[in-house]
């Protein structure tokens, strides 16, 4: 990432890496390899996708916060009691009832919901909350982080990933005045300390080591379209990211962290 490019290359790049995500996407559907629109890393197997489910006892009860489609919901319900999830999208509610009951789950709850309202549940009623690439499309985060803590447990325990604007990528696009964020509708990205901050100002402190993710190559958009012909081959790509953010943390696109809720 240290030689320079020209700002139109480099825009160019950037509208590929961002397209490509969606045309990956739909071609999951138009291929026949899902019946849904669906991003192809929920179609592979990549255990390190799924890092929390480590976390997760057989006797827990879940709170899936902001839970989307389901992906991860369908994952921590193989492993714990009950799982609860909510989302504002019913659409994409119905996908994650649609896969839950495929795989004839019945311990899974789902509901709409507005994430910056307060929760309808009481205190303490779970063990344990995903809250997954969410945080940053949220603007009152610490206040969720603060409705999240007060469900949970004493000491209980948060899942959580939020996105990396400090990799090369990103700070080559802001050097080109470009758009920096990975999402459009992203209201905030972080450093590593940022995040850190923003968790304990929600009354959580991590445990452990904060985790890479993959590897922020301006080729992602590539991958996910190749994920819409080829899972196999998108596998091994996928495989190449998560291995490049191990040895590079640096340039990982996010975080992850099991952290506690404190007293």
């Amino acid at each position: 990432m240290t030689v320079r490019w020209p700002r139109l290359a480099i825009a160019a790049v950037d509208l590929v890496n961002r397209r490509g995500k969606s045309v990956g996407v739909r071609l999951t559907r138009y291929t026949g390899k899902s019946r849904h629109f669906i991003h192809p890393k929920h179609l592979v197997d990549a255990p390190w996708h799924h890092w929390y489910v480590a976390h997760l006892a057989p006797s827990d009860v879940v709170l899936d916060v902001g839970c989307a489609n389901g992906a991860h919901t369908v994952k921590a319900a193989a492993r714990a009691r009950r799982v609860v999830a909510m989302d504002y999208d019913v659409g994409q509610l119905r996908i994650a009832a649609d896969s839950a009951a495929r795989l004839g789950f019945d311990n899974v709850r789902l509901f709409a919901w507005d994430l910056t309202r307060p929760f309808p549940f009481r205190d303490g009623t779970f063990d344990a909350a995903l809250f997954l690439d969410v945080i940053e499309h949220l603007s009152p985060r610490r206040a969720v982080l603060a409705e999240i803590r007060r469900v949970l447990v004493p000491r209980g325990r948060l899942l959580v990933s939020g996105p990396n604007r400090d990799t090369a990528w990103r700070r080559r696009l802001r050097a080109a005045g470009l758009f920096a964020y990975s999402d459009p509708d992203h209201k905030i990205e972080y450093t590593e300390q940022e995040f850190l901050a923003e968790l304990r100002a929600g009354g959580f402190e991590p445990e452990g080591s904060i985790q890479p993710t993959v590897y922020d190559t301006p080729w992602a958009g590539l991958i996910d379209a190749v994920g819409g012909v080829s899972l196999s081959l998108y596998a091994r790509l996928s495989r190449w990211k998560h291995d490049a953010a191990r040895v590079r943390p640096a340039e990982s696109t996010g975080f992850r962290a099991l952290a506690r809720a404190r007293p």
